[in-house]
């Protein structure tokens, strides 16, 4: 059971529009709070967008998505599942980034980890673009590692972007599996769509052994089909999840950089998380949530609907 210090403000007790907003309406510590060190699941934003390539924005993706996490109140729905309860949750703020140096904000963004790490907390993350999830897995991985369930339109797989520029939101992996931070073996690509410039992050993927699971074969198959084989490639070694929110077919999710049409629907952008109990999952993000093209919120709110989903994934028994 949980230390009661760390339960989330409930709205019976403060108006959920009342009050300064924390992920999921929980404690805000720093590192040099006391109780840092208690912390079993930190929730951390990573406010940068230096690796978007077109359309910017996920920089103020934690902001929005601390807001809308207001919302969250504390069971799950079909499990009744109560992971505040379970482990003690906090807000652990946002890494701090260079918006002017690629390579700089990623030694913050790692060195942040590397202390979650030490500590022994798991951290969920909202990002930021996709090239947050590189920093993040050099931290998580230093000792072994990974297979990663991975939710995306897009591998992110390229070598490069504009001859040569080798960090890029569209590169994390491709930098991941070469720095043996990922066993490609045990990594799974779900939801994989839209035009493509060419096959080249295909062919690494075979190459390698990564699994891509392209969407037409997603619907083909189903959910709980999909999610078997994710669980059986990931194992039961520890294994990082990525959520891109541009997975979900942007009549659900417009509010992000790099939309694709034809994806899954919000209640299927929850099953998948559902599927994932009961992995030793070591981290999760959820990224690529940009408030520029969220006009209504909804892209916010679904995204922390899937950061508990996600949560709920990481505590279920093992």
């Amino acid at each position: 059971m949980s230390d009661p210090f760390f339960h989330p403000v409930s709205g019976f007790d403060l108006p959920r529009f009342a009050g300064v907003p924390s992920f999921m309406r929980l404690p805000h510590l720093t590192a040099d709070h006391p109780r840092f060190a208690d912390v079993e699941i930190g929730l951390v934003g990573v406010p940068w967008d230096s690796g978007t390539t077109n359309r910017p924005g996920p920089r103020h993706g934690p902001r929005q998505l601390r807001d809308a996490s207001t919302m969250i109140r504390a069971q799950h729905p079909v499990t009744g599942q109560r992971p505040f309860e379970t482990a003690n949750c906090a807000d652990l703020g946002d890494v701090g980034p260079n918006p002017a140096d690629i390579q700089d904000s990623m030694a913050r963004i790692t060195a942040f980890f590397d202390q979650l790490a030490q500590n022994e907390i798991r951290p969920l993350t909202a990002g930021g673009d996709h090239l947050t999830s590189l920093p993040v897995l050099r931290a998580l991985a230093k000792n072994r590692p990974l297979g990663m369930v991975h939710f995306d339109s897009h591998t992110d797989l390229f070598h490069s972007y504009f001859g040569g520029t080798m960090y890029t939101h569209g590169t994390p992996f491709r930098r991941a599996v070469e720095e043996g931070l990922l066993d490609p073996k045990r990594v799974i690509q779900i939801g994989i769509r839209g035009t493509m410039y060419d096959a080249e992050d295909r062919d690494f993927a075979k190459a390698t052994g990564i699994r891509i699971v392209e969407i037409e074969e997603f619907f083909d198959r189903g959910v709980a089909d999909v999610m078997q084989e994710a669980r059986d490639i990931v194992g039961d070694q520890p294994a990082y999840v990525s959520y891109d929110i541009d997975f979900v077919d942007p009549t659900y999710a417009p509010g992000t950089g790099t939309p694709e049409v034809g994806g899954p629907n919000s209640f299927q952008a929850l099953q998948v998380c559902r599927a994932l109990a009961g992995l030793d999952i070591v981290g999760a993000d959820m990224v690529e949530v940009s408030p520029p093209f969220d006009a209504s919120g909804g892209t916010a709110f679904l995204g922390v609907s899937i950061m508990f989903e996600l949560l709920c994934a990481m505590l279920s028994e093992r």
